[in-house]
């Protein structure tokens, strides 16, 4: 059996503006996260893309199954209060 020689994959999220939700924007291989930060910065934000870079080693997201979408998600749909039809947004807020 071959020994695994590739470095741990890096998942890369991007802050674009103030007060705006970082986004998956990618993802590399790199030996440590300082060298993911500074790949990912080389990588994605060679245009001024970004403010901000989170880098997340991929081995810890844990994600759900689409298999199992149904029994999930399926107790919010009985919660509408938690539908943002329900609140009114003031003027003046940004990036909602």
């Amino acid at each position: 059996m071959e020994k695994d020689t590739q470095w741990p994959l890096w998942e890369i999220f991007i802050q674009a503006n103030p007060g705006i939700p970082h986004k998956h924007v990618g993802s590399l291989h790199a030996a440590d996260a300082e060298m993911a930060l500074q790949n990912a910065r080389d990588v994605y934000t060679r245009r001024n893309e970004g403010i901000s870079i989170w880098v997340v080693e991929a081995r810890f997201i844990k994600a759900s199954s689409p298999e199992d979408a149904g029994s999930f998600f399926e107790p919010a749909n009985d919660k509408v209060y938690r539908h943002p039809t329900f609140y009114k947004v003031p003027d003046g807020v940004k990036y909602l």
